[in-house]
This record gives structure tokens, C-alpha cells and sequence, in this order.
């Protein structure tokens, strides 16, 4: 129970790791079109996220595959009932990438133009389908037991005996996730993204991109305070099963009311602002794990039919072999991370950018087409 209990926080530190660092990845990405007037500064605007981007998501990998090994039914219940939500962020997962790698490949304004706007979609959906996830984890699905022999929903005082014979399912479909609070919760999502992004450009860029992104970052900050606080507070109040999740709530809202204070021109303070955002979205995280615990999912239906960290976990000498592992390889993941993020810490300019840097056009296709411009 002990080693159930520590990979639940190891994997939401995992969750926390990969929605700070891809979080103003996303908002990077966002804010493409708005922070950047042309070509030049929006490729300025990619550079900043250049080295670290394809690293971070090794936080999602290492998320995914730890739920998959520590929790199994956890994973398997998910996967199932989340299924083509799952499928629309790994699809734009993907979409993201070819939009970073391609985007250089051929030397014309218009291909890389087509590209952004790829970019800036999947860094929209990504933060919105993971904050309506999120939601569901903290609100609760229709989840009921069913019998796997007669695929029948087993009733709530039988739950308990028929745990060997029956398996959780999320038996309401993708448009039960969708409920006003989800909804909420996903567009809180974004906004902390938007946030974090702008105050991430503040700190790497020079010149005007540097400007609009402190000017942006102003308001936008106290948008996602503001949609965090009635986010949080209404699933502390309403779905929330422990107080515990008072302690990650309240350092969540001090650290972002603090980052949204820093952000304003009166008091702009580039990287405390950047790092108490970063303290406060893993503070909401914190909060949406502890808002769920001692569950894994929660039942809307029946908390007798909520999935618990000790029913979804792995047996006991696979959290070991386990723990051994992740005490060798995190601390090279933070090693490898701290570097990169030291040596390419100088700012970005647009005045360093090569003008149509790739492949000429006619080397990839003959005759006049979309990518010629």
C-alpha cells in the first residue's frame, strides 16, 4: 500500500513535470500568430522552444508508462472510456510535431506559414483536451463495475465480492465527459498555457517580440487567475473528497496571484512571475490528484464503483523493481533537462534568423504551387 501510495505522487510529479514544460511550450505556440508581426520573428518565436520541446514530452511518455506499469486497471480504464479523446490529443500530438520539424525543411514563406498555423491548432487542443481529462479526473465519470463473464453492471453491495470476476468501465461515452465543469476546466487550462507562454517569451526573447509578450502576458495572467480560482473552488466545494486538497489549492492561488502581480508593468519582474506560474500550475495539479484520492476515478454514479489507488495497483514486487528503476533514471532526466535548459539560456533574437533557410522549392516539386511564395 505504501509503494501504491508513493507511485500515485510519483505520477502526479510526472503530470506536473510535463504541464509546466510543454505548458509554455503550448502557449509558445499559441501566441505564434500574435506575438510575432512576420516570418523572421516567428521563426525567432520557434527557436525558443527548439531545443527543449521533443525532451519535454518525455514527461508525458514517462506519465503514460507509469500509470501503464504501477496502476494497470487504472490505465486500462482510461484508455477505454478516454479512447477517442485520447486519439484527438495523440493526433495533434503528431500534427504539432511535423509542424516543428517541417516547418525549415523548404525555403518559402508560405510553407512555413502553413505549417504555424498547424502548430498554433494542435497547441490549442492538446492543453484543452488534457484540462477536460483532468476535470473528469477530479469530478468523477459514470463508471460502474461490470461482470466480465455477462457484461452486466454488478450492483453496489455485491461490488466488493465480485472484485476478482468484474472490471471498472466508463459506461456513459465520450459525451458524458462533457459537462460544464470539464469545459471550465479546460479553458483554464489553456489560459495558464497562454500564460506561461507569454511570460516564457518575456524572459527569451529581445526587441518588440519581447514588448508584446510582457504586454500580453499582463492581462492573460490575471484571465487564468481568474478561471483557476472559480475552476478550483468549485471542485474543492463540489467533487473535492479530501480536505487535504485545501494545501495544493491555496499555494496554487497564492503563487499565480503573485506571477499575475510580477507581470504588470508596474511591478514586471520577468523571472519570478515565469517561476510562480510554474509553482502554481503545479500546485492545480497537486490539487486535482489529492481532489480524486483516495481514487484513481472516481464514480459519479456510486463512489462504491470508484477505481481506488489500491484496487488499480500493480502487485508489490513490480512497484519495487519499479522504484528501483525510477530512483536510477528520473535523476538522469533532471540532469539532461537542467542542461539543456542552461546552455541555450540567451535570449532569442529575430535579427539572427536566416532568411528562407531550408530546401529551394524547385528542388522539391516542379512548376508553381502552394509552396512557392
Amino acid at each position: 500500500m505504501t509503494l501504491s501510495i508513493l507511485w500515485f505522487i510519483l505520477i502526479a510529479v510526472l503530470w506536473t513535470g510535463y504541464l509546466v514544460l510543454e505548458g509554455f511550450d503550448f502557449g509558445v505556440g499559441m501566441l505564434l500568430h500574435v506575438v510575432a508581426k512576420n516570418d523572421r520573428e516567428r521563426t525567432s518565436v520557434v527557436r525558443t522552444i527548439g531545443p527543449h520541446w521533443d525532451g519535454n514530452e518525455v514527461w508525458l511518455l514517462t506519465a503514460g508508462g507509469a500509470t501503464f506499469a504501477a496502476f494497470p486497471e487504472w490505465y486500462a480504464t482510461m484508455f477505454s472510456g478516454m479512447y477517442l479523446a485520447l486519439f484527438l490529443i495523440l493526433v495533434l500530438l503528431i500534427l504539432r510535431i511535423s509542424a516543428l520539424e517541417w516547418r525549415s525543411k523548404i525555403a518559402t514563406e508560405k510553407w512555413r506559414a502553413v505549417w504555424d498555423g498547424f502548430h498554433t491548432a494542435a497547441a490549442v487542443g492538446v492543453p484543452l483536451l488534457l484540462g477536460v481529462a483532468f476535470g473528469n479526473l477530479a469530478q468523477g465519470m459514470r463508471i460502474e463495475v461490470v461482470d466480465r463473464a455477462t457484461q452486466q453492471v454488478v450492483p453496489t453491495a455485491d461490488v466488493e465480492a465480485a472484485t476478482a470476476t468484474s472490471a471498472h468501465q466508463l459506461t456513459g461515452g465520450f459525451f458524458s465527459l462533457l459537462t460544464p465543469f470539464t469545459l471550465l476546466t479546460g479553458v483554464a487550462v489553456v489560459a495558464l498555457c497562454v500564460s506561461l507562454g507569454a511570460q516564457f517569451l518575456a524572459l527569451k526573447t529581445q526587441g518588440p517580440v519581447r514588448e508584446r509578450a510582457n504586454t500580453l502576458a499582463a492581462p492573460v495572467s490575471v484571465v487564468a487567475v481568474a478561471l483557476v480560482a472559480v475552476v478550483a473552488l468549485w471542485g474543492q466545494f463540489a467533487y473535492a473528497s479530501n480536505v487535504y486538497a485545501w494545501i495544493p489549492l491555496v499555494i496554487a492561488a497564492l503563487s499565480l496571484i503573485a506571477s499575475a502581480a510580477l507581470a504588470q508593468r508596474a511591478t514586471r519582474r520577468e523571472g519570478p512571475s515565469f517561476a510562480l506560474s510554474a509553482v502554481g500550475i503545479a500546485g492545480v495539479v497537486s490539487w486535482i490528484f489529492c481532489a480524486m484520492a483516495p481514487a484513481v476515478m472516481k464514480s459519479s454514479i456510486d463512489p462504491a464503483y470508484s477505481l481506488t489507488i489500491d484496487q488499480a495497483s500493480a502487485t508489490g514486487p513490480t512497484l519495487r523493481i519499479m522504484s528501483v528503476v525510477a530512483l536510477v533514471l528520473v535523476p538522469v532526466v533532471l540532469v539532461y533537462t537542467a542542461w539543456s535548459y542552461w546552455t541555450f539560456r540567451r535570449r532569442v533574437s529575430a535579427q539572427d534568423v536566416e532568411e528562407n533557410a531550408g530546401l529551394p522549392p524547385r528542388s522539391i516539386r516542379l512548376g508553381r504551387n502552394f509552396l512557392v511564395g
